[in-house]
């Protein structure tokens, strides 16, 4: 049997700070509604696109998701992570015109 773990914080708001790190990298920590500490090390080049879409987007989601690494004094440690932000469109206010349709067939 063959098992992997797989983890994906999701934040919005505002970005997690970020320090630089070695091989490119940058490091990045989250602290979910537990207070458990999630860090990661992602790739400096996807940082500055996830930089970007945030100050482009009005309104947006973000994900940082890798494989689940070892446990740290506060945490857990995100292994092989990626970060991606969605932007957040705004919700389409429908009429109700499928019930006033209804209810003007039936009579």
């Amino acid at each position: 049997m063959q098992v992997r773990s797989e983890v994906t914080i999701k934040f919005s708001g505002e970005l997690p700070t970020a320090t630089p790190a070695a091989n490119k990298k940058v490091e990045v920590s989250l602290t979910d509604q537990n207070g458990v500490v999630f860090t990661a090390l992602i790739n400096a080049k996807s940082w500055r696109k996830a930089e970007t879409n945030a100050n482009e987007f009005a309104d947006w989601a973000g994900a940082i998701s890798g494989k689940l690494g070892q446990r740290t004094e506060n945490g857990f440690e995100i292994i092989e992570a990626g970060i991606q932000l969605f932007e957040k469109k705004p919700k389409e206010v429908k009429p109700e015109e499928g019930a006033a349709v209804a209810e003007s067939g039936t009579s």
